[in-house]
This record gives structure tokens, sequence and C-alpha cells, in this order.
């Protein structure tokens, strides 16, 4: 890992860079896993599988990479999990999408992309029980569980939502 440039790894950690834009980055965050939530499930012609597929890899890829680039991080910003740090965001808004229904048409994929999204902030900022515990852990893990139960409790809430009360 120390052969990766610094530039290089705060890319990463940054999600692409959209730790450093303005207001709420964790939002921009979360904003870029919709929209390849959204462009993977038109890309592939609605297909259930491919969409979930790729959010599972997404959220697995992301993780790996915030754990391992989590002291990183926390070094470079100067805090424990920095708001830089989107990466996180990227794991835990990528949980929220998985198995979520597509619905029929593009009305209900953007419902679903935004039900995913909106559900998935909110837990984020809320930070139910065990999340606001764990953020405690240290480096990577505090700063990336957090969101992945955040994703879980939104993906949850998803598909009470769309399969049982709208029955998508």
């Amino acid at each position: 890992m120390e052969a990766m440039n610094v530039n290089m790894r705060k890319l990463i950690v940054t999600g692409l860079g959209t730790g450093y834009l303005p207001i709420a980055p964790g939002t921009w965050g979360s904003a870029v896993v919709a929209g390849v939530f959204v462009l993977v499930a038109l890309g592939s012609g609605g297909s259930w599988h491919c969409v979930s597929g790729t959010m599972a890899v997404l959220a697995v890829l992301a993780s790996i990479g915030c754990v391992m680039l989590g002291q990183f991080a926390e070094r470079a910003f100067g805090e424990k999990d920095p708001s830089q740090c989107t990466l996180d965001e990227w794991a835990g808004q990528a949980i929220a999408y998985i198995l979520l229904p597509l619905g029929g048409s593009m009305t209900h994929l953007l419902w679903s992309a935004a039900a995913g999204f909106l559900a998935f902030r909110a837990f984020d900022i809320v930070k139910p029980p065990p999340a606001r515990r764990i953020q405690n852990l240290p480096a990577g893990w505090g700063i990336l569980l957090d969101d992945l139960v955040a994703g879980a409790y939104a993906n949850l809430a998803c598909q009470v939502i769309l399969r049982l009360l709208l029955k998508w």
C-alpha cells in the first residue's frame, strides 16, 4: 500500500473526489452510487440480478478500500472519520440498493433509486443503534461499519415500503 502515491490514495478514499465537493460530501458520494444504480439498471435492460450483483461488488470493493485506507484517511485529513472520506458512503449506499425491486417502468426505477438514496442518507445521519457505537471502532472499521449498518437499515425499510406496501 505504501507504493501507492498519496494523491491516488486520496482519490480513492474521497470516492473519486466526491469528498471534496461542497456542503455535504457524504450526500455527493451517495449520489454517485445512485447514478450507478440507475445506469446499470438501464444498461442491463432492468436485469435485477445484474443490478444487485453490481451493487454487491461495489459494496465489497468500497468496503475493502475503506478498511485498507482508513488510517491513511484519518492521518491525511487530520480527524477521525473525516468528511472527505466518502468511500464509506459508497459502500453503504450500495448495500441499500442490493435486491431492491426495479419495478416494471422507468418511473418505478427512479422511485426505487430515490427511496434507496433518501433512506440511506436518513439512516446515515441519524445513526440508529448500533451504528453510532460502531463508529468508535478504530480507523477504517469505524469509518465503514456505521455506513454498512445504515445501508442495511435503508435496504430493509425500502424492501418493506416497495415490496409490501406498494407491492412491486
